[in-house]
């Protein structure tokens, strides 16, 4: 299920009710319901960030034959799932079958991958404090709130016929120490999770004072108290058995790059390809950068120089969130001005970062309300501002999201017109859940924003151009780090001190780059690159096909009706019912 779990951890979404769904949509949408049941039986609290409903209750499957189960369940679904296509003559819902039928086999393939060579290992303070923080968030009504001391108290194995979440993770774990072909955590992941822990617990205990619950006092004292045994047990027994070469093994790497969308890309040419675009952009900076000094009176006009200038212009505080409120404003009045692509009515949200969440996600992002079964939540554009670090190290303030000039092309990639308004998009038209959920890949959705940079880019001042250029240059240096240190190229310390001399970030933002790509999810920071060049290529179709019929807006509001498809959908629809369409305009 990895596929699906990621889609939630990262998933940036919207913040509407759709309309009643067209019958092909409907259709399509109980073809993934039995996907869906899959998702919920073993990870139901992910299931219920989505918008499954009835789940709210239970926790994650860690019991015995974990792999073995899954793999089961996900054939039987795809075995539903093929004789419902044998029934089928719809081409939208066909399409949507096959959607299905990939992602089920997708992590299949995951599965085997994972027993097969890695030892099962559990950040188990992290996943409790993400289970009942789903149902904590303040979006979620109340009456759904309050199955969240039922969720404690299964966590900790107080109701009967569970078992306390760490017991079955240790004991997950415990059972394949015996195999001596199987690799271990990397141990920085490991060290870092042990750092971690104690934000999540005092994380967990904070969720459950703000949301006016009574009782969780007692559950979540016995809860602690395993945790703590459990890391206790993690830095004794499972820390021996690290790994300490943070590369994975090969074959584990190209699954990762496939489950993110990065596919018919071989490393070494997504490598050459990034290298050549991390240099052209750097050429932009040098000529914007002297611009940019003599507007600001600055004496170099180097760009590294200038970039550290700008950051000068720091804002704290209470002027954070007005900052980036104002700045979506005005990236909104150029989008309506400029015709760029059709705006909800609604204010998006932005807010700051708890530690618990900075922990777990050290970087911007999106939090997400429910896709399925949406009724008029909200989504949130969340902005952390510290980076914990491990013991031993005291913790590093970001600067590079706290000065004006940051603000511009941050907002447009987090909030519109990039991440929140395309989940709202397939909200407000009432996308398939095959292509909202299923279909779900990086390479779309993060292609998406960088693209939704690009598009706004001309429209922000020479300071904001210049940090949209350097934001752009950090996707490009992605787009090989990533690769490079995965496959040995270059070491951890050598990404480091590359993104801080020659992408300008802070020593904590460098970090947070580094263990992205080393642990926390190599391979996913290559498909902003990826996704970008894609959407461009297919816009470049789009035009030279439609030539002054070409419409901007229409094609991005096209875009964001399809859902999350690859490219390669993606391109077949723009060539296949845009292009034809506008063709046929008067």
């Amino acid at each position: 299920m990895k596929k699906l779990l990621w889609i939630v951890a990262i998933l940036c979404c919207g913040t509407a009710f759709a309309a009643e769904p067209p019958a092909w949509v409907a259709e399509s949408n109980r073809n993934a319901d039995v996907l869906l049941k899959v998702l919920a039986d073993f990870s139901p609290e992910s299931a219920g960030q989505l918008g499954v409903d009835g789940h709210d209750e239970q926790v994650v499957d860690l019991g015995p034959k974990l792999e073995e189960r899954s793999r089961k369940a996900l054939q039987q679904a795809i075995d539903e799932l093929q004789a419902r296509r044998a029934r089928t003559s719809d081409p939208a819902v066909l399409q949507d079958l096959d959607i299905l039928i990939d992602s089920a086999q997708d992590n299949i393939e995951t599965s085997r991958l994972n027993e097969q060579l890695l030892l099962p290992y559990y950040g188990v303070p992290n996943m409790v404090f993400s289970g009942i923080r789903a149902l904590l968030d303040p979006r979620v009504p109340k009456e759904r709130q309050a199955a969240a001391l039922l969720r404690l108290r299964r966590y900790a194995g107080l109701e009967p016929g569970s078992t306390a979440i760490t017991e079955l993770a240790e004991a997950r774990t415990q059972e394949r120490f015996g195999d001596n072909e199987l690799v271990g955590p990397y141990r920085g992941e490991v060290e870092q999770d042990l750092a971690d822990a104690p934000r999540y617990i005092e994380g967990i205990a904070k969720l459950f004072a703000d949301s006016g619950i009574k009782g969780y006092e007692a559950p979540l004292a016995t809860l602690k108290a395993q945790l703590v045994a459990y890391d206790d047990w993690v830095s004794k027994d499972l820390l021996p058995h690290a790994r300490a070469d943070h590369r994975l093994p090969p074959a584990l790497y190209a699954d990762n790059l496939k489950q993110v969308g990065v596919e018919d890309l071989a490393p070494d040419e997504l490598i050459r390809r990034a290298q050549l675009s991390f240099v052209e952009i750097q050429n932009e900076m040098r000529a914007l950068a002297p611009l940019v000094a003599r507007q600001k009176g600055y004496k170099s006009t180097d760009y590294r120089d200038v970039i550290h200038a700008l950051k000068q212009d720091q804002v704290s505080g209470d002027a954070i969130l007005p900052l980036y409120r104002d700045t979506l404003k005005a990236i909104e009045a150029s989008i309506r001005r400029d015709h760029i692509v059709t705006l909800p009515q609604r204010e998006a949200k932005i807010r700051l970062a708890s530690e618990a969440e900075s922990a777990q996600i050290p970087a911007p992002f999106m939090s997400p309300p429910r896709l399925i079964g949406n009724t008029g939540e909200y989504g949130e554009f969340v902005l952390p501002l510290n980076v914990p670090g491990k013991a031993g190290r005291s913790d590093m303030k970001m600067d590079d999201f706290t000065f004006k000039a940051a603000a511009w092309t941050l907002t447009a990639h987090e909030a519109r017109p990039g991440h929140e308004l395309q989940f709202a998009a397939m909200i407000e038209k009432g996308v398939s859940t095959a292509r909202a959920v299923f279909a779900f890949n990086s390479v779309n959705v993060e292609g998406w924003a960088l693209y939704a940079e690009a598009e706004m880019k001309p429209t922000f001042p020479l300071d904001g151009q210049l940090i949209g250029l350097q934001l752009r240059l950090m996707r490009a240096a992605r787009a090989f780090l990533d690769p490079m240190v995965n496959l040995g190229r270059i070491t951890p310390d050598e990404v480091n001190a590359f993104l801080q001399k020659q992408v300008c970030l802070s020593p904590a933002m460098a970090q947070a780059e580094t263990d992205r790509y080393v642990f926390r999810s190599p391979g996913q920071a290559t498909a902003y690159f990826v996704g970008y060049q894609a959407i461009m290529g297919i816009r470049a179709k789009a035009e030279l096909a439609l030539g002054d019929k070409f419409n901007r807006q229409r094609f991005h509001d096209f875009l964001l009706a399809q859902g999350l498809l690859p490219p390669k959908l993606l391109e077949k629809a723009v060539i296949e019912q845009f292009v034809p369409a506008e063709l046929a305009r008067p």
